[in-house]
């Protein structure tokens, strides 16, 4: 990978870090998600004018993926209902590369060095390292939580595939991003309006700046990582991404004066060694 290309796919994950640390802090994870999705929406039928239609042949995996990111969102949003999540986003964040690289060597053909193998290995056990350890609560809810968790980083591995075919056959890495946005968002917010009006707007002027801040956030880390998956391998791109968790863990210490404890610490070296090691590949 070169230095550049990796150097954009660190920038995206700060982003996605940031914007996460900001739902992080929010009441409602379910209307949060859509205030972003909303608000990314919102933006990119400003901008969409602007830019060519993607290329036909990308329009049924745009579709496929609209599907998979609603589902997505639903399930992230059950998920944190039910379980603790300390224990169920790195199982998610950290799954699904590894299900990335397995099927994306049969999905596109592509092939990995061994310091790619090693580097996403490595970065995914960083990652999963965080799940370890004792959760509040316990019983079937966080069984139930943890069998989510896996089930949404099968929906994340199934996107990051067809979003890495899609832009591929678009045309333009911008124009696939901004409609993925729009066409994710319009049926998030029309959820909310139809089933949760009055909530909906009690969280928008709880959190005003949410839609612009985070939807923002949100649409140029995702369009810069599907940019880096038409010149990079999927997998590659995928497991980079996830160097996201250490930007959160510096920024919970940061802004939300969470304590980082040798565990976080010990996580965290573990993914700047695979993101080292992705570099290389």
């Amino acid at each position: 990978m070169s230095l550049s290309v990796f150097a954009v796919v660190l920038f995206a994950a700060a982003l996605h870090a940031l914007w996460n640390t900001l739902l992080k802090g929010g009441g409602d994870k379910m209307l949060s998600a859509v205030l972003v999705t909303g608000g990314a929406a919102a933006l990119s039928a400003c901008f969409l004018p602007f830019l060519p239609l993607p290329h036909p042949d990308s329009w049924p995996w745009l579709a496929v993926s609209v599907g998979l990111q609603v589902l997505y969102f639903t399930l992230l949003a059950q998920t944190y209902r039910i379980a603790d999540m300390g224990r169920t986003y790195p199982l998610m964040r950290g799954t699904a590369p590894l299900l990335v690289a397995v099927t994306g060597v049969v999905w596109t053909g592509e092939t990995l060095s061994g310091s790619g193998w090693l580097g996403i290995g490595v970065v995914c056990a960083g990652v999963l390292s965080l799940a370890w350890g004792p959760v509040r609560g316990g019983g079937s809810r966080q069984g139930a939580g943890v069998a989510l968790a896996l089930l949404t980083a099968g929906v994340i591995a199934a996107y990051t595939l067809v979003d890495g075919t899609g832009v591929r056959l678009s045309g333009s890495a911008a124009a696939y991003t901004l409609w993925l946005s729009l066409l994710t968002g319009v049926p998030m917010v029309g959820w909310a309006l139809c089933v949760r009006r009055q909530a909906l707007w009690q969280a928008l002027r709880r959190s005003p700046a949410l839609p612009l801040i985070g939807g923002g956030g949100t649409l140029v880390s995702y369009g810069l990582a599907l940019w880096a998956m038409t010149v990079a391998p999927l997998a590659v791109v995928a497991a980079l991404r996830e160097t996201s968790i250490v930007f959160a863990l510096l920024l919970a210490a940061l802004l939300l004066k969470e304590r980082t404890g040798p565990r976080r610490i010990l996580a965290g070296g573990l993914i700047c060694t695979g993101a080292a090691l992705l570099r290389l590949a």
